[in-house]
């Protein structure tokens, strides 16, 4: 047995050291596409952030050098033509917008009361309905689960008649919660936080109510903090989705002073191109900002949503 453990251990080292010398050998190799690989990355992330720069650097250009920039859009004839950085910068936009225009602070409000409240009431629904779904044994409960799959699947135009009449029928057209109600009552949040809750060991649950804990303790102490990945996940992608919202407030809110930025933003005319760019910029800034702070729990979230039950 020492003879054969010892021709083990041999072969095992000579393994290790030939399996390091295929990867440094492999890694030699394969530079020239890691440096193509890093180049075409690089390349794909200025594509999609140069939107960003040219919102950034419009919103910086004074008046005149965007009528220059922009005249062909005006005449009809010759090209746009684009800088990255403006000529003489000025911020003469951003205090238009910030000191002298008080309804746009009206519609970022607006948007922020949309967002925050829909997104606080899909928390409500959402979480106790997916721990429902994933902790407990009841009939119909794979059938209204499908239900609300296919719920989660139906596009707003195919439920935007009846939504209309419900809550016409409520006296709530024209108003936000128009908009925050069937949104808090969105399926997808359901799904998502529900891969959360069914990756709870059940043996974890039962020790606890043999040990005394009640059904609100389990779900506080054990089932928020083990989903809490998922749960963080939904209040990302509901905040970037009820943000940037345009169809829904445009067949609820017929006053004007009701609307979001999304709504807003279209009515700037091509006079006010800088103006445009300055309110573009500051719209983006929440929606990067909770993107930045949930990124790592929107990866985490989504790649447990993808696991198999």
């Amino acid at each position: 047995m020492g003879r054969r453990e010892q021709k083990n251990k041999t072969g095992e080292t000579a393994g290790r050291r030939a399996g390091r010398a295929a990867r440094r050998f492999m890694g030699k190799r394969s530079f020239p596409g890691q440096a193509l690989r890093y180049l075409l990355l690089a390349a794909a992330g200025v594509l999609f952030a140069a939107p960003v720069f040219l919102l950034v650097s419009g919103s910086l250009m004074s008046r005149w050098e965007l009528g220059e920039y922009l005249s062909a859009l005006e005449s009809g004839e010759g090209f746009i033509r684009w800088t990255w950085f403006p000529m003489y910068p000025t911020f003469s936009h951003y205090a238009r917008l910030l000191f002298e225009t008080p309804q746009f602070f009206t519609v970022f409000w607006n948007s922020m009361k949309i967002a925050v409240c829909s997104v606080g009431g899909q928390l409500l629904l959402a979480v106790p309905e997916a721990w429902a779904f994933a902790v407990y044994r009841f009939p119909m409960r794979r059938v209204l689960f499908t239900l609300y799959v296919v719920l989660m699947l139906l596009p707003f135009q195919v439920t935007m008649l009846s939504s209309y009449l419900v809550l016409n029928d409520l006296q709530l057209v024209n108003t936000h919660w128009a908009v925050i109600l069937p949104a808090a009552c969105s399926t997808y949040p359901v799904f998502l936080i529900y891969r959360g809750f069914s990756s709870v060991p059940r043996a974890l649950l039962d020790a606890a109510r043999i040990d005394g804990a009640g059904e609100w303790r389990i779900f506080r102490k054990i089932g928020l903090p083990l989903a809490s990945n998922g749960i963080l996940s939904a209040v990302v992608l509901g905040f970037l989705e009820y943000w940037s919202l345009i169809e829904q407030p445009l067949a609820f809110l017929e006053d004007q002073s009701l609307w979001p930025l999304s709504l807003y933003l279209p009515e700037i005319s091509l006079s006010q191109a800088g103006y445009s760019f300055a309110a573009s910029v500051i719209t983006l800034i929440p929606p990067a900002f909770i993107f930045f702070i949930g990124q790592d729990y929107l990866e985490k979230g989504i790649a447990a949503s993808g696991l198999k039950e």
